[in-house]
């Protein structure tokens, strides 16, 4: 199982004032593809609308909010959303490598995008981000995706088996940050874990390296001590400080020194954060 997880929520501390995130996990059929579900409550009546940025991930996330239900791809992009009045709602992350079983095409095909969610399953996808809307609570919101889930049987190939073992053992190894290093891992060559990648993943090797040590470096970037760039960059594999912050800008929008800052912006009362 996947020991490191890029969740990549944008300045933590000002996030968990702005709603409560809940992580709840899969029915034990589902354990093979979804890593958790996770549920969004906010209640920003008589105040500002909040924009929360989330960093890139390669994960296949399910949403069903309103306005915001869709199957949404793995990204290279810092996605961000708009938060305003009172709103619920329920999302399943799925382990990267883990959600071809549920496309007609190679996951590859929604990279950087989302699809609606009649695409993917149906008239049963509306219906169950209806069940989401009207129901009376957390569990209720669970039950009914992974009955969705559940309705058609899916299976692993070895294919993706195998590609989710990639993707675990980047996960596993902060140690890996170069390509050459998992194809040693895994016996493949570049080539062959490219269009592994491609099919099961939806980005290259190289990008799903880069997104893990990215994480990494936003989580200590925004742990609330005094930054050493230089020695960060180190620690991530990288040959240079500039190096370290080139990636991190492409990667967030922002340099280092500016994603440190709103990290730490003050915020107020904690709300749940499981």
């Amino acid at each position: 199982m996947v020991h490191r997880i890029p969740r990549g929520i944008v300045a933590e501390a000002t996030a968990r004032t702005m709603f409560t995130l809940t992580r709840y996990p899969p029915a034990p059929e589902l354990a093979e593809f979804v890593d958790y579900h996770w549920v969004l409550r906010w209640d920003l009546r008589g105040k500002p609308p909040h924009e929360q940025r989330v960093l890139p991930n390669i994960a296949v996330n399910v949403t069903f909010f309103p306005g915001a239900s869709g199957v949404y791809g793995p990204a290279r992009a810092v996605f961000s959303h708009r938060l305003a009045g009172r709103v619920h709602g329920l999302g399943a992350r799925f382990r990267p490598g883990c959600f071809r079983a549920f496309l007609d095409g190679p996951v590859g095909d929604i990279a950087d995008r989302a699809v609606p969610l009649a695409d993917v399953f149906g008239p049963a996808g509306p219906q169950a981000a209806e069940s989401v809307r009207t129901a009376a609570g957390d569990a209720e919101m669970v039950r009914a995706i992974d009955n969705l889930l559940i309705a058609k049987p899916r299976v692993l190939t070895p294919a993706a088996r195998l590609a989710a073992a990639a993707v675990e053992q980047i996960a596993r190894d902060p140690g890996i940050i170069r390509v050459a290093q998992l194809c040693a891992d895994t016996g493949l060559t570049t080539r062959s874990l490219q269009r592994l990648f491609a099919e099961h993943v939806g980005c290259p090797p190289k990008w799903a390296i880069r997104i893990y040590r990215l994480n990494d470096a936003a989580q200590q970037l925004g742990a609330g001590t005094s930054p050493d760039y230089a020695g960060l960059a180190v620690r991530l594999g990288y040959s240079d400080q500039s190096h370290f912050i080139r990636d991190f800008r492409t990667v967030t929008g922002q340099s280092p020194g500016e994603y440190a800052r709103t990290a730490r912006t003050p915020a107020g009362p904690d709300r749940k954060w499981t």
